[in-house]
């Protein structure tokens, strides 16, 4: 690994940024690294070569010219494969859009282009979002860096588990149901999910409108809250974007790294005590929490008892949407056609298309979707799961009222191994325990590492309220000052 691949976002951007070295050789360091390793980790799906390299020489030429550059110039990232970025692929982890390559840029590409990060390539993720460990891929399944025998987390783990194997210092994940908070606990690096419309869905291959959420991953609190801040605010093209300022989470996350938390209460989620966490997961919370304490914070317990619905709530509104979302893949207007040879009708093509493009997983949410929003059924599933849903945020502006944040363990269990949990749906789900509640509220939320269990890294959730991101940050950055970073052994 060269020394410039070990750097955080911020230590690379003072390079450029001064001279020290060039975007070009930043850049061709962590190609030259994503050679060398990502054939053991599957991180990408493309790794756009040519194009970073001259947005990197676009970046010197500017520099060089006195262009006034912003805090993440010169910085490369790696973007989760649900979102478009023009003439490069667009696959969504499916063989329906294999060698798809869009004709525009999702927002949140367009502003990391405005911000003057290196875009290096597509990370691998499970299909069209659906799945917590990145083995609903259809090109592979990523790989933990601390452990290439365990999964990286999902479906974002190609993203986390390119800053954890050191082929990328930022990356974008979406957060559905958990997707950026879970990849960063197990392969210990940071994932953030901001306020559901605080980041913008223009260009995201859609899962569950009213949960996809697009957020920054990174191996440090600051250089996440940097990227949170590229790549937020309004966007009039998504018509579920928040007319308003992203708080200011770098202030947040610098002041956070000051290690006092004196006047913030946090609560633990008395729910969350009994949902079987391994023993060494709840022993580094239980630590962690001891630390936040010692920084300065109130700890108290509050009581969310609709949260024990969260997980059958999210298995029937996400589906649901899916189910819709999903039916643009005919195999006519774009992607993968089969079976159009004069001999099949539009529904017969329609359905080859469809067996021969989707994987198992996306299937199986479909078929759950589509039978909740069937007619008779409407009412008694969906319908209820709605309802169930504004009981929870119920629960959460409730306990919004008596403290700043809530605080739980990211996921119940460290990273598992690779093939353990596919043959058993429920148990995969709940991988997603802890994190689905944010998103069903909408709320922001932030995995940040507390720990090891048995070698393998442990998060702690940082859960706040919404347009509040910023206090997410203060406590997760604050928490990183006391315990510091983790690095995974060698690849």
């Amino acid at each position: 690994m060269t020394d410039v691949t070990a750097m955080t976002a911020t230590q690379i951007a003072g390079l450029v940024a001064t001279g020290a070295a060039s975007a070009v050789e930043v850049t061709q360091a962590h190609l030259d690294r994503i050679a060398a390793v990502d054939g053991r980790v599957n991180a990408f799906l493309h790794v756009d070569t040519e194009g970073a390299l001259a947005a990197a020489r676009d970046i010197d030429a500017r520099r060089a010219a006195g262009a006034e550059l912003g805090p993440l110039a010169g910085v490369p990232v790696a973007v989760k494969d649900v979102l478009t970025t023009k003439g490069v692929p667009t696959t969504v982890g499916s063989k329906i859009l294999e060698g798809w390559r869009p004709p525009y840029d999702s927002t949140i590409v367009e502003r990391l282009r405005a911000a003057g990060t290196v875009m290096l390539g597509k990370t691998n993720m499970d299909e069209f979002a659906m799945g917590s460990s990145t083995e609903y891929s259809a090109y592979g399944p990523s790989r933990n860096p601390w452990d290439t025998d365990r999964i990286p987390g999902g479906s974002g783990g190609g993203s986390a588990a390119a800053l954890a194997a050191y082929e990328a210092p930022l990356a974008i994940g979406s957060d559905t149901g958990g997707s950026i908070r879970q990849p960063g606990a197990v392969t210990g690096t940071v994932g953030a999910k901001p306020t559901y419309g605080g980041t913008s869905r223009y260009g995201l291959v859609a899962f569950s409108s009213s949960l996809d959420t697009p957020g920054p991953c990174a191996r440090t609190v600051l250089d996440a809250a940097l990227l949170h801040a590229a790549i937020g605010g309004h966007d009039p093209r998504d018509s579920t974007s928040i007319p308003a300022p992203v708080p200011d989470v770098v202030a947040a996350a610098k002041l956070g790294a000051t290690g006092d938390l004196s006047g913030v209460r946090l609560g633990i989620v008395t729910e969350f005590g009994g949902e079987g966490a391994e023993p060494g997961v709840t022993a580094a919370f239980n630590e962690a929490v001891n630390t936040l304490s010692k920084l300065g914070a109130e700890i108290v317990e509050i009581s969310c008892p609709h949260f024990r619905y969260a997980l059958p709530a999210y298995y029937l509104i996400a589906p649901s949407e899916c189910s819709s979302n999903l039916a643009r893949f005919d195999g006519v207007r774009f992607g993968l056609r089969t079976g159009d040879d004069g001999n099949h009708s539009l529904e017969e093509v329609m359905s080859l298309t469809r067996e021969a493009g989707f994987g198992p997983e996306v299937k199986r949410r479909i078929m759950l979707g589509t039978y909740a929003l069937s007619s008779g059924y409407y009412d008694a599933y969906y319908g209820q799961a709605q309802k169930v849903r504004t009981l929870i945020t119920r629960d959460f502006t409730a306990a919004f009222e008596r403290v700043d944040a809530l605080i739980s363990p990211t996921t119940p269990f460290v990273a598992f191994p690779l093939g353990a949990r596919t043959s058993d749906p429920y148990q995969m789900y709940l991988a997603d325990l802890f994190t689905i509640p944010s998103n069903l509220y909408g709320g922001p939320g932030i995995s940040v590492p507390c720990g090891l269990s048995d070698g393998l890294p442990v998060g702690l959730q940082v859960m706040a309220p919404t347009l509040a991101d910023d206090r997410m940050y203060r406590v997760a950055a604050a928490l990183e000052s006391a315990v510091g970073t983790f690095t995974p052994p060698a690849l």
